[in-house]
């Protein structure tokens, strides 16, 4: 089968290889057949080093499909089955589970340090434990979430990783009160569904902070009140707030600089929202006393801050009714062979999310 391989972390393009395998079924696994996979910033996270993972591995954790083979004692899943990838599923034994805190269960990576591809040069990980990049991959059963019917593939896929993180980030972990003001920083997929979960929940302003104008612009029409620049985020500032700050502030970059920025734009005693996932060796840095004295919230969202099953189904009603928009997230589509493209064009942030058709 074809997939997309990295070789080495530091490599900037992948090669499409037809001599891939899927391995490791057998009890309790799934084979899925990819149909669609949405090109998240975590998989150029993970190939330039950003995040861990071993290589050479097949990037791609935000995909859906069908079951093509179940193993032994799966029982809710059967061939033909439509399903969205769940990166991060829950073991539903763990402290972190027992607790309600799903998405904290650490079951799911370690499915990462595991070979789930092979070729005839060796073992290949898979991103995340996943590896979307491919037309096929063999997952724990409980990484594989049933879909109803009427949910086509690129939109299931964009619920896999990016709609739930943004979203998530505004309904599970902020909260957002009515009639508050936001500032979401970095507009990308997961900061569009921030910018939407922020005007489900009443926000009166939102402040949409990129530096690319395309980017803006879609803020726009997701819900943003405002779009700015970021060295134009302190005259919004003043504008929407008097100078006060924001109650709420995402930092959906994943660097430390921009949430030092979130930070000193969050009012005393507002929330700073860190959705972007960052590198280990980027510290963030405060000071004792205005951690005391402003008394801001620091919430970091990992998908989403709460149970992923719930959220799925969360957002697939929102959709269902119109109340929020994922096709409109899809602004480019590659097939498989021109994944590169895909990559340019999140490097280059001239796209929301790219659907990579296999």
């Amino acid at each position: 089968m074809r997939a997309a391989v990295l070789h080495e972390i530091g490599q900037e393009k992948l090669e499409v290889l037809d001599d891939v395998e899927a391995v490791g079924f057998g009890p309790g696994k799934v084979r899925i057949r990819v149909r669609a996979t949405g090109l998240c910033h975590s998989d150029l996270s993970a190939m330039n080093g950003v995040l861990p993972q071993p290589a050479p591995f097949v990037p791609g954790h935000e995909g859906a499909g069908e079951i093509l083979e179940v193993g032994d004692g799966v029982r809710h899943l059967k061939p033909g089955d439509r399903v969205v990838l769940c990166w991060l599923p829950a073991c539903g034994a763990c402290p972190a589970c027992r607790r309600g805190q799903t998405q904290l269960c650490l079951a799911g990576f370690m499915n990462a340090g595991t070979p789930n591809f092979r070729r005839p040069g060796g073992d290949l990980f898979g991103f995340a434990g996943t590896g979307t990049f491919a037309e096929e991959v063999v997952v724990d059963a409980g990484c594989a979430v049933p879909v109803p019917e009427d949910v086509p593939f690129d939109i299931a896929a964009l619920i896999g990783c990016g709609v739930t993180t943004g979203l998530g980030a505004a309904l599970n972990t902020a909260d957002v009160a009515a009639g508050s003001s936001v500032a979401v920083i970095g507009c990308g997929g997961v900061g569009i569904s921030a910018v939407q979960g922020a005007r489900l929940k009443g926000a009166a302003e939102i402040v949409a902070v990129d530096p690319v104008a395309s980017r803006r612009e879609s803020a726009l029409r997701f819900g943003a009140t405002r779009a700015v620049p970021p060295e134009e985020l302190a005259d919004a500032r003043q504008q929407v707030t008097g100078g006060e700050g924001f109650d709420y502030v995402f930092e959906v970059v994943g660097r430390s600089a921009t949430a030092r920025t979130a930070y000193e734009n969050t009012r005393r005693g507002g929330t700073l929202v860190v959705v972007g996932a960052g590198a280990m060796d980027d510290f963030l840095q405060l000071n004792m006393f205005e951690l005391f004295f402003d008394e801001k919230r620091i919430l970091p969202s990992l998908y989403g801050g709460g149970d992923v099953l719930r959220s799925y189904e969360r957002t697939i009603a929102l959709w269902r009714a119109g109340r929020v928009d994922l096709a409109g997230l899809i602004t480019h589509r590659v097939p498989l062979a021109e994944i590169d493209e895909a990559l340019d064009q999140m490097r280059t942030g001239t796209a929301l999310r790219t659907c990579i058709e296999i």
